[in-house]
C-alpha cells in the first residue's frame, strides 16, 4: 500500500464552521466537569486556553499585584478573576483580565463585577499583545472599565487607555519603561515601569 502526504492546513486554510460557544454553554460545559484543571477564558465565542504562565508573565502579574495593593490601599486586587459584560457582549465573552482592582468593602459573593464596578483593570501580555490591545480593549471600552493597563512586555511599555465613551476608550497613553506608573508617585510608592518588566 503506497503511502500519501497528508497536507497540514495553515490556519488561514482551516474551515470557518467552527464552533462558537456562548457563556451558558460553556458553564453547563464546565458544570459537567469537562474542563476541571484548566483555565479558559471565552472571548468572541472562542474559549481560549490560558495556559501556565511563563516566567516574564508570572513575574509582571506577581509585580503589579504587589505595586496595585500599595497604590489602591483600600481597593480590593483580584487576580485572573472573570468580570461581568453587558449585552452583546455578555453572550459570547466572559474576560478574566490579569488583574482588576474593585472598590474597598464591595463584595461579589453572587456574581462577578462589571466592568463598570472596576477602578482598573490590567493584562500582561507577552504573547497577546494584539487581543490585549485589540479585542479587549474594546470589551473593556464597551463595559465602561474607567481606566486599563497592558503591560506589553516585548515593547517594554506600559499602554494606559482612559475615558471609555461610545465603546472606545477616548485618552490613550505610552509610557517608557523611565517613565513612572501612574499613581504611584501618589500613593507614596513611585514606581518606573522598568520595575514591573523582567
Amino acid at each position: 500500500m503506497a503511502s500519501i502526504a497528508i497536507p497540514v492546513l495553515e490556519w488561514k486554510e482551516v474551515p470557518s464552521q467552527r464552533k462558537k460557544f456562548t457563556r451558558s454553554e460553556l458553564e453547563r460545559l464546565e458544570a459537567t466537569g469537562l474542563f476541571d484543571g484548566q483555565r479558559l477564558e471565552l472571548l468572541n465565542g472562542d474559549l481560549i486556553d490560558k495556559m501556565g504562565h511563563n516566567p516574564p508573565h508570572a513575574d509582571g502579574i506577581v509585580e503589579l499585584t504587589y505595586l496595585l495593593n500599595q497604590i489602591f490601599r483600600n481597593g480590593r486586587v483580584r487576580v485572573q478573576v472573570p468580570i461581568e459584560l453587558p449585552e452583546p457582549d455578555a453572550n459570547w465573552n466572559q474576560p478574566q483580565p490579569d488583574l482588576a482592582v474593585t472598590p474597598a468593602g464591595k463584595r461579589y459573593s453572587k456574581g462577578h463585577p462589571a466592568g463598570s464596578d472596576l477602578l482598573l483593570a490590567v493584562e500582561v501580555a507577552d504573547s497577546s499583545v494584539r487581543q490585549d490591545t485589540g479585542l479587549k480593549r474594546l470589551l473593556y471600552a464597551r463595559a465602561g472599565v474607567p481606566e486599563y493597563w497592558v503591560l506589553d512586555i516585548p515593547s517594554r511599555k506600559l499602554l494606559v487607555y482612559r475615558k471609555p465613551e461610545g465603546g472606545e476608550f477616548q485618552e490613550a497613553v505610552e509610557l517608557s519603561d523611565a517613565e513612572f506608573v501612574p499613581y504611584s508617585s501618589n500613593a507614596g510608592v513611585p514606581s518606573l515601569v522598568r520595575d514591573l518588566l523582567p
